[in-house]
């Protein structure tokens, strides 16, 4: 009797706690947490000053976000994955109702009138539906991908349903002047679908699609510019007409090269940029590894570079000893969300693609995208934690 007793509570102990957390990732999320909040705060401190009178504006706000954060990555670590596998379908339907919504009653942002992104709800702070709609694609597809894993890559039919998710979530997207958010969800959905298992020469037709329309812009740019419309067409028009919008479309890019071009090799020191002093509208946003780069030059951008690699890898090492296959791809595309995201923000300062108004993982201001971002590092510690529970 008090042996049955004990092996329940054992057992019910590791449904509740589970084992211990990945500590490298665990270290490797808050070094990259407390490095982009100072820089963060060294970039926003002239802005705030100037806009809204206190240098800590802005960082007051990001430290309480985080800190919440913070609570939330390690309540949801304690949390078994398996919850998120229950509710994953549900979520897909949710995200999708918030993505139609926030296109027919958006938030008013002061100088965000164009952009139909954000959301206002009772007793919620302002937040961007795409943010839950990328998380509710990882957890769809990692569900339903285990669940049809002997028919994925045998019979193309299953290829429909996912076309029809990653097609209609981009489009909702794109409809809120969100071209950045629309080419991740694109790229997260690309990524799943390879991950997943499916046959391979299917997703090089997928591939191929894609490759088609980009030498279809290569042969005619103006047509395909047109088609996109507005925001997105103007965004590659300035991209590729550098000299015609320098005042205009241009002036935050060129800002951010000046930026980069000033910083050299080691930089010009924490807090001295000099293009954060009104010459780069919001350098707390997009454009804050510019500022890094500035500051600390091509060493330090370097350094932060590699501690984001080392995250990626490290997120992998918990997908490659997950205990099945939906945290496997969970915590996979997790992973590459954050990967994709940072490639395509360093991508965009650079001038390199586009300037499609794309974040840069915990380091730019957005607390309700931040608190996002640690509540999903919490899912990666989950599979962690639970990855290591042995039954006895």
């Amino acid at each position: 009797m008090n042996s049955r007793v004990i092996g329940k509570k054992i057992r019910i102990r590791n449904v509740v706690s589970g084992g211990s957390f990945d500590t490298v990732f665990l270290v490797l999320v808050m070094t990259l947490l407390t490095i982009g909040l100072v820089m963060m705060f060294s970039a926003s401190y002239v802005n705030a000053s100037y806009l809204n009178g206190s240098a800590f504006f802005y960082i007051k706000k990001q430290a309480k976000f985080a800190v919440v954060g913070i609570i939330l990555m390690l309540a949801v670590s304690r949390v078994k994955y398996t919850v998120y596998k229950r509710v994953s379908y549900a979520a897909l339907g949710i995200s999708f109702v918030l993505l139609v919504l926030v296109l027919l009653f958006p938030a008013e942002i002061e100088g965000k009138e164009a952009f139909k992104r954000w959301l206002d709800l009772p007793l919620l702070p302002s937040f961007q539906p795409s943010e839950i709609g990328k998380l509710a694609l990882i957890l769809f597809f990692a569900r339903d991908m285990e669940k049809n894993q002997k028919k994925i890559d045998t019979d193309w039919k299953m290829m429909i349903p996912y076309l029809i998710v990653i097609g209609t979530m981009c489009l909702l997207v794109y409809m809120e002047n969100h071209l950045s958010g629309t080419l991740l969800v694109l790229g997260l959905g690309v990524v799943m679908t390879y991950l997943g298992g499916v046959k391979k020469g299917w997703f090089i037709a997928m591939l191929a699609v894609m490759a088609l329309f980009a030498f279809i812009y290569i042969l005619e740019p103006d047509k395909v510019i047109k088609l996109l419309e507005n925001y997105a067409g103007d965004r590659i028009t300035a991209w590729r007409e550098k000299d015609k919008f320098e005042t205009t479309l241009r002036w935050q890019t060129n800002q951010s090269l000046y930026a980069i071009g000033s910083g050299g090799l080691f930089g010009l020191g924490l807090g001295n940029s000099k293009q954060k002093h009104l010459y780069m509208p919001e350098p707390q946003n997009d454009f804050v590894f510019s500022i890094v780069c500035e500051e600390l030059g091509f060493i330090g951008a370097v350094i932060i570079i590699l501690l984001f690699a080392a995250l990626v890898w490290r997120g992998f090492v918990i997908a490659m000893r997950a205990k099945d296959r939906f945290s496997a791809l969970m915590v996979m595309g997790i992973i590459m969300q954050i990967g994709l995201q940072t490639a395509l923000n360093i991508f965009v300062v650079t001038d390199t693609v586009p300037n499609t108004g794309i974040s840069l993982p915990f380091f730019s201001y957005g607390g309700t995208a931040l608190v996002m971002l640690l509540g999903e590092m919490g899912m990666v510690l989950s599979v962690s934690r639970y990855s290591k529970v042995t039954k006895k």
